[in-house]
């Protein structure tokens, strides 16, 4: 006898549907479409990691530390060597051939990989700006770096910046864009390395806006962003003395006369919610005939009160007012944060920091092979996102999609191997990754504000 659904079961399904589930092969094309496993073997050759294949295939070497390795958290090579071996469906390898392998030849094929990769998640974007941003924009990206601290062993290589005992650690810096709801630029360098070096602009930036925090603060840096037909937002340094030019609202009441005053000067004396005004910046342009000179360029300076911590939240940025208002430019800077929820799902769920190895060479590779498992995760997020319904694609936030596909990644790896003809797959193994993904991924908080959300949607399949 079937059981008859509660009412109130009946009632929620018909206004809260089901995810649509994923196609038999879904996942398996789009990581094939990632990373195609010709161009795996190209790129093995090329970087001379696999000449001739004979024990290593590059595909399923590849794919093991990307699936097994970044979602599983190993510690050792030798769990990494039993992984390939597993996934190969070979009956051993000595442990000195899969130790040997892991050389810069292996950091360069991981890193041709990576750059595949990131090439490709922008073909299927993941999200699209919201009316007020799209008008005027294509995307917006956000700049960052994190620090993963090493064995002190590593300092004489990646010196730690700050520290009373010796220390190594080393800088992952990101550039991350909001559309393709991933890494758009990725790169390696010591921690000493100041952050506005590792920001190169270029041609990139155009119609796009940029978010950075107070570690790329530099005026130079802002009038060329304008100069390439960008836009940014950042936060004011308080060291720093912009000059009021004008306000760019109307206040009722006796306001401040802003005009030749500095923000130090005004600051204290404000009493408004909101300050948009229009200032001058001082800057230094590059040596140029033995010769530096001094330089100015014209932005908007916001202001807006926070009654939480009692205090303003100042922004500079070359948004028209037109476009944007005070406000909304303050909100639009708080999509900051999801650069620092990636460098968590890094740490937190694909093993960036949790390395016990004294080898420069292997800490190299593993951390290629980390941000390699965020690529491959963020693609076939992606996926699931675009099939759902409008209503139920904001409901797959990326934090508990980690976790699930944290704990999908070996059925996805076995599935991946078995559509390359590489393995074994079936029709159990195919089920059970459209569930997790489809339905444990969905976030139960039906009602949750999403800050994302604001900004962005959702991409759709059509």
């Amino acid at each position: 006898m079937t059981r008859r659904k509660p009412e109130s079961e009946l009632r929620y399904h018909r206004t809260h549907p089901l995810p649509t589930p994923l196609g038999r092969t879904a996942v398996q094309e789009s990581l094939d479409q990632l990373l195609p496993a010709d161009t795996i073997r190209q790129f093995a050759r090329e970087s001379r990691f696999v000449v001739r294949e004979r024990t290593i295939d590059p595909v399923v070497f590849l794919w093991t530390l990307v699936l097994d390795f970044g979602v599983e958290l190993h510690r050792f090579l030798e769990e990494l060597r039993y992984a390939y071996v597993k996934s190969s469906e070979l009956e051993d390898l000595a442990y000195p051939s899969y130790y040997l392998r892991f050389n810069a030849e292996l950091c360069e094929f991981l890193r041709l990989c990576l750059q595949q990769a990131i090439a490709q998640l922008p073909r299927e974007p993941g999200r699209e700006l919201d009316p007020r941003l799209r008008a005027f924009v294509q995307d917006v990206v956000i700049k960052d770096s994190s620090v993963v601290r090493l064995h002190a062993s590593l300092a004489t290589k990646w010196p730690a910046t700050r520290s009373r005992k010796v220390a190594a650690g080393v800088k992952v810096d990101l550039l991350v864009s909001v559309c393709a709801n991933g890494p758009k630029s990725v790169a390696l360098v010591g921690e000493r390395t100041h952050d506005v070096k590792l920001l190169r602009l270029g041609g990139w930036v155009k119609d796009r806006i940029l978010l950075a925090d107070l570690g790329y603060y530099s005026h130079r840096l802002f009038a060329k962003i304008e100069e390439h037909g960008g836009y940014f937002v950042s936060r004011w340094k308080k060291s720093a003395y912009p000059l009021f030019v004008g306000s760019l609202k109307v206040h009722r009441g006796r306001a401040i006369d802003l005009e030749g005053k500095r923000l130090s000067e005004v600051l204290p004396k404000l009493q408004r919610e909101v300050l948009d005004a229009e200032v001058e910046l001082t800057f230094q342009r590059p040596v140029y005939a033995g010769h530096r000179s001094l330089d100015t360029f014209r932005c908007r300076l916001v202001a807006v009160w926070d009654e939480r911590h009692g205090e303003y939240h100042t922004y500079l940025t070359n948004i028209p007012i037109e476009r944007l208002t005070a406000e909304e430019v303050a909100q639009l800077y708080s999509l900051r944060w999801e650069i620092e929820l990636t460098f968590k799902e890094l740490k937190s769920h694909y093993a960036l920091d949790k390395f016990r190895t004294t080898k420069a060479i292997v800490v190299e590779a593993l951390i290629w092979s980390a941000l390699l498992t965020l690529v491959a995760s963020r693609q076939i997020h992606n996926l699931v996102r675009r099939i759902q319904p409008p209503e139920l694609r904001p409901r797959y936030p990326a934090l508990k999609w980690a976790r699930v596909f944290r704990g999908t990644a070996r059925d996805i790896l076995r599935a991946l191997l078995g559509y390359l003809g590489l393995g074994k797959g079936g029709p159990e193994l195919y089920r059970a990754i459209n569930t997790s993904l489809t339905r444990m991924a969905l976030d139960s908080h039906i009602k949750r504000h999403r800050l994302r959300e604001d900004w962005s949607r959702a991409a759709s399949l059509n």
